[in-house]
């Protein structure tokens, strides 16, 4: 299933490394539009037909499940990647089940997110050997679980995990650990 991709859509909300990833895209060859929001990417595709899509998870206003939806939607079979400093199985699995292409946690530079857009499906992951997981990266998937479960609010999941509400704030200050 050999797609070329030319147009590639970036969406993201940190300016600097939404800035750094097109000057990365662009010296590829790849003709880019870079935006900072689901409002503006959907403007973007009215007269602009993307080959791919690059959408942070989380974004102002429009999210970038909602961003994927929309443009899913009007475009059909555009390949969509998701990328997020917060990657959890859970919004891996929404991601997916909503039809992103693949799925990534941040910092992800220009070559991974270009083998991942380029990456055949039948063949995705089928020669890595599944890694186990850390605890710490069980015990921060199921924190990020539980705060998608009860909406971003951090009192709620606290008190769901049987922690005070500064233990969890203190724990999400932290970046995901890595396997």
């Amino acid at each position: 299933m050999s797609v070329v991709i030319q147009r590639i859509l970036l969406v993201d909300d940190d300016p600097v490394y939404l800035e750094r990833l097109a000057r990365a895209m662009r010296s590829r060859g790849y003709e880019v539009v870079a935006v900072g929001s689901g409002e503006e990417a959907l403007e973007a595709v009215v007269g602009w037909v993307p080959d791919a899509a690059v959408l942070d998870l989380k974004l102002p206003g429009c999210s970038g499940l909602q961003t994927l939806r929309e443009l899913r939607g009007t475009l059909g079979e555009l390949r969509v990647l998701m990328l997020t400093g917060y990657g959890s199985i859970a919004s891996a699995m929404d991601a997916v089940r909503q039809g992103a292409w693949d799925y990534l946690t941040k910092p992800a530079d220009a070559d991974q997110i270009l083998a991942a857009l380029h990456r055949d499906p039948s063949q995705a992951y089928a020669e890595e050997e599944p890694v186990p997981a850390t605890l710490g990266r069980l015990e921060w998937e199921h924190i990020q679980r539980v705060l998608a479960d009860h909406g971003g609010n951090i009192s709620h999941a606290a008190a769901a995990l049987g922690l005070h509400r500064r233990s969890l704030q203190r724990k999400l200050q932290k970046f995901p650990p890595q396997d």
